[in-house]
């Protein structure tokens, strides 16, 4: 495999860890870096002994591909420029705002003969990779996000920036197409939505429960899913899972046996690299494409529709009784 030249856009919290491991890993050469914090992009390319490129033109003239991790606001046009310069991209999640822009990104990469792949990291947990082969048809999923506020991130609501990992974990699954959704929400400490649940119904018959919220006094990323003669547990937090079993017993009773699933101590972003390093290489299908990406995040806006209509309901609901 052929070493690739990249460069990385954006290197605050996730982008400098993009940058520390192309700088490590043996596909790639890091080449220099773009941000719009002309310190902190210095302080990330004197740590890798790379340039710091004016902008992002500058940048992909000079690169094979491209790591984006800028807020999400600017993820279409920075992205379209990169693909239509016939650069690969890895974008960080979610891939744009609105499905408009995932698929003129779509598109971009398919005429330019560009990879495009979406940094659904938690693809390359090894918690999940470690069970994948067991799930086979999931009944029931209840998927919990929280972390405590900040910031970073809060350029969109809670759906598209933590909810969104789990939407596309659940849609990898293949549970079938969407029968309904129904969603529930508020703002706290932004201006938009900052913890959300929704519970979303295949066609299937499977059923999935999410929660996200980013202001929890603790962090938490758990997945538990049903499915017949089995559940399994994973801990994307610590890359840890389980996988509990109904079997017969030495009293020729069914018991439940539990299976710690064996994982791999590598780190979700490195394998993530890894493998979009790959597919430029071998000029395969990415993990997570772009059409992953758009579905994701149709599947997101199913959510805000329904969050919508449910403080508009309640709305209507208040004003009434206040009128009586």
């Amino acid at each position: 495999m052929r070493t690739l030249r990249v460069g990385v856009i954006g290197v605050g919290h996730l982008g400098q860890h993009h940058a520390r491991l192309y700088a490590t890993l043996p596909g790639s050469t890091l080449i220099g870096v773009v941000d719009a914090d002309a310190n902190r992009a210095q302080a990330v390319a004197d740590k890798h002994g790379v340039r710091v490129y004016p902008d992002v033109t500058a940048l992909i003239s000079e690169v094979d591909a491209v790591s984006i991790a800028v807020p999400t606001s600017a993820h279409h046009p920075v992205a379209k420029l990169c693909l239509s310069a016939g650069v690969h991209v890895l974008i960080e999640k979610p891939i744009t705002v609105t499905l408009a822009e995932a698929n003129d990104l779509i598109e971009l990469a398919s005429r330019y003969h560009c990879i495009l792949q979406v940094g659904h990291i938690e693809r390359f947990n090894p918690a999940i990779r470690a069970v994948r082969s067991a799930i086979h048809a999931p009944g029931f999923i209840e998927c919990h996000r929280l972390s405590p506020y900040g910031e970073r991130g809060t350029d969109v609501d809670v759906v598209l920036d933590l909810m969104i990992h789990d939407l596309d974990m659940v849609l990898s699954f293949n549970p079938g197409p969407v029968e309904e959704v129904r969603a529930a929400g508020v703002p706290v400490l932004s201006p938009t939505i900052d913890i959300a649940n929704a519970r979303i119904a295949f066609t299937s018959g499977c059923v999935a429960n999410f929660t996200a919220s980013r202001v929890s006094t603790m962090r938490m990323r758990k997945l538990r899913l049903f499915q017949r003669d089995s559940y399994l547990s994973v801990d994307y937090q610590t890359r840890q899972a389980a996988i509990l079993r109904r079997q017969v017993g030495a009293n020729q009773r069914p018991e439940i046996f539990m299976e710690p699933a064996q994982t791999v101590d590598d780190e979700p972003l490195k394998l993530e690299l890894d493998a979009f390093l790959h597919a430029i290489a071998s000029k395969t299908p990415p993990m997570v494409s772009g059409e992953d990406g758009a579905a994701a995040l149709a599947l997101a806006h199913q959510v805000l529709e329904s969050i919508g209509s449910f403080v508009q309901r309640h709305a209507v609901e208040a004003t009434e009784k206040r009128a009586t």
